[in-house]
């Protein structure tokens, strides 16, 4: 930049080396000649002071080290969006003779033209456009009013993030010219937004996807702008130390996922105002420090009234410690997928396995864990371990295997609201499954179960005593044996005294009989 730049660069945002910051100072700064831009940075160690100069204050960071003075020539004020568009995706003027081959570029991929005019053939190409990266290509603004619906009418999704974008008003002017929009990305763009609402009639009339990550971006000016956001689906705020002030009033009606991971001062109280939001179906509340939550308006057992359409929570890197958290999360009506990982109550450990099933157990509608899927059967298994473990509990509580006498108390049932469902669903724990095991004496682990062959009236029934630990694989291997007949062949299942006329498939050849909850006195079922 040469010495014309006038005081209305303050604001402005600049790259310098590969380093964004914005323009908060531009004049002397004596006792040295010259003019000198102040600036803040966005990392705040690139810097060398707070705004001051022996003893004059010239401009204010918000870290004592994120600013430092910097000649104009020194920094790089961007470009417009067509100059990075045509930058990134086509070839540049250049001699040409018609008949010989050329080179443009669609995205990453070069494209062989032959014979026609290069000015033609790159308004073709970005005519063709529908989705565009200009990431970290330092765009400043819209350019020339009207050249970007001119040149690239079809452009439907934009990423747009890490430029030097430095206000509302520079999307509006682009977003304007782009009637297809339906994805824009802007993260890491520092925006100064609206003090009040936007006039954005006809705008973002057709985006549904918005990331604004790392913007600066407020739950204030969140709400302001959203009204120009008629059909938007998903909204991304991650990183912007977003504090929920206020509910949502006719607008936001239309959003299915939110993203408010790395907002550390979001607490259940700022989540409840987010509550009745008609469509929410997906939540991600990574990062955020939460460690308690508590649904007011449902006890025991019911269902509440809040986040009605919510199926999808993730809740990773958090502060759960509690199992009363997972306790709430099972009155939400339409939770089916949960992840919580890496928060004190399920990091690692060899009780992970324990902890998914307990988490499994509580949840009772949930159909997907930490990415994994929970199948039918490790769904009963984790239910009957959970009321297995919890039983002598249950006793000292007053659980009584007699309904007429089982009235645990309601310490008991706050800890474990699911439980007497548990004992309704699998019948009441006896007293000979609540002994206490002796776990490394083999002979505990020992399973007496009868060997069955539906299919081989000829066959008589044997019993067997096998390790609860035997993977399904090795059990097919010891029957491969003794029926002469290949591994491949043998089907697995098996039948519970206590789930008459229910027959379990064993299917999973790497898991073990004790997966499957397989007890003593069970009775395999083998076909062939």
């Amino acid at each position: 930049m040469n010495v014309t730049l006038t005081s209305d660069v303050i604001g402005r945002r600049v790259e310098v080396n590969g380093e964004h910051a914005t323009v908060c100072y531009f004049g002397i700064v004596p006792p040295v000649a010259g003019l000198w831009l102040g600036v803040e940075w966005d990392n705040p160690e690139r810097g060398k002071h707070d705004g001051s100069h022996e003893g004059t204050v010239y401009f204010k960071c918000r870290h004592p080290t994120g600013g430092s003075f910097i000649r104009p020539n020194k920094v790089n004020f961007g470009v417009d969006f067509l100059t990075a568009l045509k930058n990134r995706y086509v070839l540049e003027d250049g001699p040409e003779e018609d008949g010989k081959e050329q080179i443009v570029t669609i995205g990453n991929r070069p494209v062989q033209t032959i014979g026609f005019d290069s000015i033609i053939k790159r308004q073709s190409q970005l005519n063709k456009l529908e989705e565009i990266s200009l990431r970290n290509l330092a765009v400043n603004g819209a350019g020339d009013k009207g050249g970007i619906a001119k040149a690239c009418p079809n452009i439907r999704k934009v990423d747009l993030s890490r430029n030097l974008l430095s206000s509302w008003d520079d999307v509006i002017d682009i977003a304007d010219q782009l009637k297809n929009l339906e994805v824009l990305n802007l993260s890491e763009n520092k925006l100064k937004f609206p003090s009040g609402s936007p006039s954005l009639i006809g705008t973002f009339s057709t985006l549904k996807v918005l990331v604004l990550n790392q913007t600066g971006i407020t739950w204030a000016e969140v709400l302001r702008c959203a009204s120009g956001w008629p059909v938007l689906e998903e909204l991304y705020l991650e990183s912007n130390n977003i504090f929920i002030s206020e509910r949502p009033a006719d607008v936001l009606q239309t959003v299915k996922l939110l993203d408010l991971s790395s907002n550390q001062s979001i607490d259940e109280n700022q989540l409840f105002l987010i509550a009745y939001l008609p469509r929410l179906e997906q939540l991600i509340l990574s990062d955020i420090g939460i460690s308690s939550l508590h649904f007011p308006d449902a006890g025991i057992g019911c269902k509440t009234s809040m986040f009605p359409s919510l199926q999808y929570l993730v809740v990773n890197d958090n502060q759960i410690s509690q199992w009363s958290f997972i306790n709430e999360l099972d009155k939400l009506q339409s939770l089916h997928t949960l992840s919580c990982m890496r928060n004190p109550l399920t990091a690692g450990g060899k009780d992970a396995q324990t902890t998914r099933q307990f988490i499994i157990a509580r949840i009772g509608q949930l159909r997907t864990l930490d990415r994994c899927q929970i199948l039918p059967e490790e769904r009963r298994g984790a239910e009957l371990d959970y009321r297995k473990a919890f039983g002598n509990e249950w006793k000292k509580a007053g659980g009584h295997q007699n309904p007429d006498k089982n009235r645990p108390n309601e310490e008991f049932l706050a800890a474990h609201p699911r439980y007497q469902l548990l004992c309704l669903k699998y019948g009441a724990p006896e007293d000979e499954e609540l002994k206490t095991q002796q776990p490394f004496l083999l002979k505990n682990q020992l399973l007496t179960l009868k060997i069955k062959y539906p299919n081989q009236l000829g066959q008589n029934v044997l019993e067997k005593q096998l390790p609860d630990s035997m993977t399904i694989q090795k059990v097919k291997g010891l029957l491969s044996r003794l029926l002469k007949v290949p591994v491949s062949e043998l089907q697995l299942s098996y039948e519970s005294p206590k789930m008459p006329g229910r027959e379990i498939e064993l299917e999973n050849d790497q898991q073990s009989l004790q997966f499957y909850s397989v007890e003593s006195g069970d009775c395999l079922l083998v076909r062939w």
